[in-house]
């Protein structure tokens, strides 16, 4: 589900985009890379989506790991709830155009938190996508420090561009695995010793 998150955002916002502009402007890559890239003739005038880190949901763990079914009580591992941050920076030919585009997609998020299969189109044809169905995930700015930011950009390659980063919340992973099943409980039978 990670990867079909972030190819939904991409996604929206190039449609966002494409309002003013003919070409996609978002495209999903490693900015880490894109020094390699350009000595090799790769994009250089675009806004990279990447990736930069993975968390789990703390706040989600303890759910019960159980649940009925008719007159049986399914077991299942717990889901995986995650957060991603993922960056948006600006590797435009010109610093202007840079932070117009970072402010673009400032812009876009502003307009719309939460994305579910209601109020989102992507094309269902791309590989990958076709098994996305229902799915609810909200996307908000966060703001790393002066020093996290210079290790950030430390850890992907150095060189620092127009950015921006956000937090998207939460991810369900969920492999369809019953681990086990048992009956309901529905009498007790006994006798209570008195003394």
């Amino acid at each position: 589900m990670i990867f079909e998150v972030l190819q939904i955002v991409t996604e929206e916002l190039n449609t966002f985009f494409d309002a003013e502009i003919d070409e996609k402007p978002i495209s999903l890559d490693n900015i880490a890379f894109i020094e390699s890239e350009q000595g090799n003739q790769g994009d250089t005038n675009n806004v990279l989506l990447t990736l930069l880190h993975i968390q789990e949901e703390p706040t989600l763990k303890n759910i019960s790991n159980h649940h009925i079914e008719g007159t049986k009580v399914v077991y299942k591992n717990h889901k995986v709830n995650l957060n991603l941050f993922i960056m948006f920076a600006a590797n435009k030919d010109t610093y202007t155009e840079s932070l117009k585009h970072i402010s673009k997609v400032i812009e876009f998020f502003q307009s719309k938190r939460i994305f579910t299969q209601a109020n989102t189109n992507f094309d269902r044809d791309l590989e990958g996508m076709d098994q996305v169905s229902d799915f609810k995930f909200t996307v908000e700015l966060f703001t790393p420090s002066f020093e996290e930011m210079n290790f950030i950009w430390g850890t992907l390659g150095g060189k620092q561009y127009p950015s921006v980063i956000y937090k998207v919340s939460v991810l369900q992973i969920e492999r369809d695995v019953t681990q086990s099943e048992g009956s309901l409980i529905t009498e007790i039978n006994g006798s209570i010793n008195r003394k």
